[in-house]
C-alpha cells in the first residue's frame, strides 16, 4: 500500500486534516463557483441583470441535483474504499470504485435527457416563469448546461474517488483548471461577444469538460485504486454499499432542490401579492436576491463540507484499523475549525451584508433589490454557525460508517425541517416566512446534532 495511505493512520490529525481537507475545501469552493461566477457576470451584464439572476437562480436546483447523484456515487466511494483499505480489502475496495464510476457515468447521461426533453417543465416546477424575460433566459440557460451534465457529474464524483487514492492536490487541481477557465471565458462571451445566458452556459461547460478529462487522466493511473476495465462492470452488492455510504451527501445536496423548489415557488406565489414586489418590473427580485443569499451560503458551506469530506478517507482508515483515540481527536479539532468558520460566516452576513449584494450588480438595481437582500442576509443566515456544526456532524458520521443516523439526521435537517418550515411559514409571514425557515430548522437540527456528537464522544472513548 502506498505511503500516503498509510499515513491516514500514523500522522498528526491536524496534519491530516490540512493535507486532505484544505484541498478538498478548494475543491468544494471552485465547484461551487461555476454557478456563482456566472450570476456575478450575469448580474453586472446591464442586458441581463436580475432578469438573468432570477433565471440563473431557477436553474440551479437542477445543477445540486446533478451534484447529488454525484457526490452519492463519489463521497460513498471515497468513505467505503477507505474503510476498506484500512481493513486490507482492496479488491473489494477497487469494485466499489469501479462501480461508483459507472453508475455515475449511466445516471448523468440519463439526467442529460431528462432536463433536455423536460426543459419548459422543470422551469415552471422551480419558479423560472415569474415572469416571461425569466422564463425565456431560464430555458436558454438550462439547454446548454444540460449538454455539460455528464461532464459536470463525472468531474464531482471523481473528485473524492482521486481523494481516496491519497492525491487530494490533483483533486483539487483539476477543478480548479476548469474553474479558471470558466471564469476567463464568462467576461469574452457575456461582454465581449453577448452571447447572454448561452454564453454563461457554454463557458461553465467547457470549464467542466477540462475538469472531467482531467480526472479521467489521473483515474486511469491510480496507485492505489488502480482500476481495470472488469471492476467498472457494476458489482450490486458493492455498488449498493457504495450508495448507501454517500447517501448523506446525496440527501444532503438533493434536500437543498426540494427547499428551492419550495422557496421558489412560495416567492412566486408571494411576491404577486406583495405591496412592492406586485409591481411587474420587481416581481423577479425576491428570487433573485434568495438565490444570491443561498450562493453565499453555499460558498461557506463548500468550505463546511469541504473540512468535514476531507476527512472521510482519515476518519475510514482509522475506523477499520480500530485508531478511536485519532478519530476522537480529529472529531474535536474539525468542530473547533467549523465553529470558527460559521462565526466569520455569522460577522459578514450580519454587518457587511451592503458588501455581499454589491457583488451581484446592485448597483443598477432599485432600492428594494438592497433593501430586501440585506434582510435576507441577516435573517435567512441567522445562525449559520449553527448549520455548520450540523454539517460537519452529518459528514463525520458518514466517515465512520453510520449511515443509519447520518442519513436520518440529514433527513430530518434538509427535507422535513428545510422542505417543511419552507412551504409552512410563508402562509403566516408571507415572503418573510421564507426567510424564517432555515434558522428555524437549524436550531432544531444542532439539538440533536449535540446529542449525537455527545453519543461518539462516549463510544470513541471506549476503543
Amino acid at each position: 500500500m502506498d505511503n500516503s495511505i498509510q499515513d491516514l493512520g500514523r500522522e498528526r490529525v491536524g496534519v491530516l486534516i490540512v493535507r486532505y481537507g484544505l484541498p478538498c475545501v478548494i475543491s468544494l469552493l471552485v465547484g461551487a463557483l461555476y454557478n456563482i461566477v456566472d450570476q456575478i457576470f450575469i448580474a453586472n451584464a446591464t442586458y441581463l441583470g436580475s432578469y438573468g439572476n432570477a433565471a440563473n437562480t431557477a436553474f440551479f436546483p437542477l445543477t445540486v441535483g446533478a451534484l447529488a447523484i454525484a457526490v452519492m456515487c463519489g463521497d460513498g466511494a471515497c468513505a467505503y474504499a477507505s474503510r476498506l483499505l484500512g481493513l486490507n480489502e482492496k479488491n473489494k475496495a477497487l469494485k466499489s470504485v469501479g462501480s461508483a464510476i459507472s453508475v455515475t457515468i449511466i445516471s448523468s447521461i440519463i439526467l442529460m435527457i431528462i432536463y433536455i426533453v423536460f426543459q419548459d417543465g422543470l422551469v415552471v416546477m422551480f419558479g423560472g416563469s415569474v415572469n416571461e424575460k425569466t422564463y425565456l433566459y431560464a430555458k436558454e440557460y438550462l439547454f446548454y448546461i444540460a449538454l455539460g451534465i455528464p461532464f459536470y457529474m463525472f468531474g464531482q464524483a471523481a473528485n473524492p474517488i482521486i481523494r481516496a487514492d491519497g492525491n487530494p492536490r490533483f483533486a483539487m487541481i483539476a477543478i480548479l483548471i476548469g474553474a479558471i477557465t470558466n471564469i476567463i471565458l464568462d467576461p469574452i462571451f457575456i461582454y465581449i461577444l453577448k452571447w447572454g445566458m448561452m454564453g454563461a452556459a457554454i463557458a461553465t461547460v467547457i470549464g467542466q469538460f477540462i475538469t472531467a478529462i482531467l480526472s479521467l487522466i489521473y483515474i486511469c493511473k491510480m496507485k492505489n485504486l488502480s482500476i481495470g476495465l472488469k471492476d467498472l462492470i457494476i458489482d450490486a452488492h458493492e455498488a449498493i454499499t457504495t450508495l448507501k455510504a454517500g447517501l448523506t451527501s446525496f440527501l444532503s445536496q438533493i434536500s437543498l432542490v426540494l427547499a428551492m423548489m419550495a422557496i421558489n415557488n412560495m416567492i412566486m406565489k408571494y411576491s404577486v401579492i406583495d405591496p412592492i414586489f406586485s409591481s411587474p418590473e420587481l416581481t423577479q427580485i425576491p428570487m433573485a436576491v434568495l438565490g444570491i443569499v443561498m450562493k453565499f451560503f453555499q460558498i461557506v458551506i463548500s468550505i463546511v463540507v469541504g473540512l468535514s469530506a476531507g476527512c472521510i478517507p482519515i476518519v475510514g482508515f482509522n475506523i477499520g484499523s480500530g485508531y478511536k483515540k485519532r478519530v476522537r481527536d480529529l472529531l474535536k479539532l474539525l468542530l473547533i475549525s467549523e465553529f470558527v468558520v460559521g462565526l466569520v460566516s455569522f460577522i459578514l452576513v450580519e454587518f457587511f451584508p451592503d458588501q455581499l449584494i454589491s457583488l451581484f450588480g446592485a448597483s443598477s438595481e432599485s432600492i428594494y433589490y438592497t433593501l430586501y437582500a440585506e434582510k435576507a442576509f441577516r435573517i435567512y443566515l441567522a445562525l449559520i454557525i449553527l448549520a455548520c456544526i450540523n454539517k460537519a456532524t452529518f459528514i463525520f458520521l458518514q466517515g465512520m460508517g453510520k449511515v443509519l443516523e447520518s442519513t436520518i439526521l440529514s433527513m430530518v435537517r434538509e427535507v422535513v425541517f428545510g422542505v417543511g418550515f419552507a412551504l409552512l411559514l410563508p402562509v403566516f409571514f408571507k415572503l418573510d416566512g421564507v426567510l424564517y425557515s432555515m434558522p428555524i430548522s437549524d436550531l432544531i437540527t444542532f439539538i440533536i446534532s449535540v446529542y449525537l456528537l455527545i453519543k461518539i464522544s462516549k463510544e470513541l472513548k471506549k476503543g
